[in-house]
């Protein structure tokens, strides 16, 4: 590897680290007042803890290579295997940041970093390891069988996917906030707090994810700009069909960007733009008929709407990859809609399972909810013991 491939990487790591931070204002812009310094509090603290986590085990589960060796062996190549399990290590800590989102304004904090250690050091990288390094042999099985391999460019299987359906068990094991459902069918709207932060955070996601899906090459030469515009296109496809069906309403606005490149990671670098636009247009659909679905009428208290946005959108975005990426629809080919199909499907089996196991072992020995008074009084300063804004009047 050239110190070209090394600087590559990393620069693709920084910005996705970077997304970090808008995952975190995404939230502190969703989550009532006295909910933010919490939100930003979890997203740091679970990327500390998926760093040990995926050191120390995730990555050696995953790809077999460990560090436990003297410098002089680990740094050979530039440090190119550092650089990337740094990379990768920014795309195992999206899972705890996503599923941050949905359980966000009533779930303990010390029992949520033992899940985000458990799921970052065994249950993402045992699926990783079989999408991305051919663990069990299912990798040549589809190429056998199906004549191509599951295809995940970028991740709309092995990260957004599983991320949401991973959520999907915690927010149902936790339960609706406190009066968010009523007797006789009645919603208490719990609007965000903040529009601007939430704005801020979906465009710090929206600049970083030109790393997250570029820099998946992970060598300079394998770099290609049909992977920036399809990004580009599905991002554009997604924030106008979310705008159109959400009748301009802003939440739906800003999370339909990224609902499109939730959906257009898998295939990024196989299909043509024109399919890039078509994914991102559905994918925010999507997005706005499921979380509107899951809130009203499944009354499933998804605070950050994780489930249809990272969850299905990014189910989605692996069958997609499987239909436009056919040559027939103007694709590089390549690919097989079956393979695409057991692929995801693995991926969500696996995820679903490892949610509920988790949370379910979590729940029954020391509990992951916040007692009611503690909810009721806010994240903030039930755990933190500090509000997110001075009140002079106050002292």
């Amino acid at each position: 590897m050239t110190s070209n491939d090394v600087l590559f990487l990393l620069l693709g790591a920084i910005l996705v680290l970077a997304m970090h931070a808008g995952f975190a204002f995404l939230e502190v812009g969703t989550v009532r007042t006295k909910n933010q310094v919490n939100a930003l509090s979890k997203i740091l603290t679970d990327f500390a803890v998926s760093t040990i986590a995926y050191f120390f085990i995730g990555y050696y589960v995953a790809y077999g290579t460990h560090f436990m060796h003297a410098d002089t062996a680990i740094t050979t190549e530039h440090g190119y295997n550092l650089i990337r399990f740094f990379f990768l290590l920014t795309f195992a800590a999206a899972i705890p940041a996503i599923i941050s989102g949905g359980i966000a304004e009533r779930a303990k904090f010390r029992p949520q970093t033992i899940a985000t250690f458990t799921l970052v050091a065994l249950v993402y990288p045992f699926f990783e390891g079989i999408a991305w390094n051919n663990h069990f042999g299912i990798q040549d099985w589809l190429l056998h069988t199906f004549g191509a391999n599951f295809h995940d460019f970028a991740g709309s299987v092995v990260v957004h996917a599983m991320g949401g359906w991973i959520a999907l068990p915690a927010i149902i094991l936790l339960g609706a906030r406190q009066g968010r459902y009523g007797k006789g069918g009645k919603i208490s709207a719990h609007p965000p707090s903040s529009i601007p932060f939430l704005a801020l955070g979906a465009w710090i996601l929206i600049v970083g994810w030109f790393g997250f899906n570029v820099m998946s090459a992970q060598k300079i030469e394998g770099i290609s700009g049909l992977v920036a515009v399809n990004s580009l296109m599905a991002m554009v496809g997604g924030t106008l069909m979310a705008n159109t069906l959400g009748k301009n309403d802003p939440g739906f606005l800003h999370n339909g960007p990224l609902a499109g490149l939730v959906a257009i990671c898998a295939g990024s670098d196989v299909v043509h733009p024109l399919g890039a636009l078509f994914i991102g247009g559905v994918a925010g659909g999507l997005f706005v008929w499921l979380f509107t679905f899951t809130q009203n009428r499944l009354r499933v208290d998804d605070v950050l709407g994780v489930w249809p946005l990272h969850g299905v959108c990014g189910a989605f975005g692996g069958l997609a990859a499987g239909i436009f990426g056919l040559q027939a629809l103007g694709g590089l080919g390549g690919v097989s809609f079956m393979s695409q199909l057991i692929g995801t499907s693995l991926g969500i089996s696996i995820a679903l399972a490892g949610g509920f196991v988790v949370y379910g072992i979590l729940k029954a020995t020391i509990g992951i909810r916040l007692t009611p008074e503690e909810e009721y009084n806010g994240a903030d300063l039930s755990i933190h013991r500090v509000s997110s804004t001075y009140d002079q009047n106050l002292f």
